[in-house]
């Protein structure tokens, strides 16, 4: 897809799984498992959605996804596919990982930046070499000291090796990366999470990771029990949902793992979304 002269694609990340219950708060089983039906173990399947984009002469990766280096017992718990599927995606676009300049993070928990690093021996190294790395600075420090309630989302490894090797490139709060691409806190979730906001040629994507991980969390209440500021989640949906069906903007979903991406239209006070596809 080209947003002017922004290209862009889709990249898989690969699937893993979650506690439904989890991914839908306060919504009871009877409904949500109508959208999307869980495992044995009560599990739902997600996918870590990536963009790659080349603009300013820059070839530009949004989100890791959960990376590879999985114990056994972790991916029994989470799922998460064998391989290396991320990496796999970049190769069928053109692009190996020395040759990505610019990685953001929309926030730094193991599912969307678990691909910052990697094992090279027994060191945990950056993936990305000659990448400099983007996320808010708040969002680096509570990583690095989190709550009881979320220090479970957060593995050093997935950070703490780009702070050695002096890549990460520090925000506060709302700021254009390079032309056409910026960046604004999108708060809820936790206190630092970002959107990725594109725009070119007439036509804007917003990639809002777990403010609505799935289209399934369209309806303002169906809120994650992961969110450590539900209140605010709410407010911050309500405003960004209507902002991106009001103006046709494309919106890129952090998890879902049948439509990466979807407008949203507003019908008789419901919100409802139609599938886009970013490849073609």
């Amino acid at each position: 897809m080209h947003l002017g002269d922004i290209e862009l694609h889709y990249l898989d990340g690969g699937t893993f799984w979650l506690d439904g219950g989890a991914m839908f708060g306060v919504v009871p089983k009877p409904l949500w498992e109508k959208k999307t039906t869980p495992d044995e173990r009560n599990r739902i399947r997600l996918r870590a959605n990536s963009l790659l984009v080349r603009s300013a002469g820059k070839n530009i990766l949004i989100e890791t996804g959960n990376g590879t280096k999985w114990d056994a017992k972790q991916r029994s718990i989470y799922g998460v596919e064998d391989g290396d599927p991320l990496m796999k995606s970049l190769e069928r676009a053109g692009v190996f990982a020395d040759e990505i300049d610019l990685v953001i993070n929309t926030h730094l928990h193991f599912d969307h930046a678990g691909g910052n690093t990697r094992l090279a021996g027994d060191r945990v190294v950056p993936s990305f070499r000659q990448a400099q790395y983007v996320v808010q600075r708040g969002e680096l420090e509570h990583a690095m000291n989190p709550t009881a309630r979320d220090r479970g989302s957060y593995f050093a490894e997935n950070f703490e090796p780009i702070s050695k090797a002096g890549a990460w490139q520090l925000l506060e709060g709302e700021q254009e990366i390079v032309p056409g691409i910026s960046v604004v806190k999108i708060p809820g979730h936790n206190a630092d999470i970002q959107a990725v906001r594109i725009s070119g040629g007439g036509k804007t994507l917003v990639f809002v990771a777990d403010l609505l991980p799935t289209r399934h969390h369209i309806p303002l209440p169906w809120i994650m029990a992961y969110d450590l500021y539900p209140v605010t989640t709410l407010e911050t949906k309500r405003h960004w949902v209507s902002e991106i069906a009001k103006h046709g903007w494309i919106c890129v979903f952090g998890h879902d793992p049948d439509h990466a991406a979807a407008t949203l239209h507003e019908r008789d006070g419901k919100f409802e979304c139609e599938a886009a596809n970013l490849n073609l």
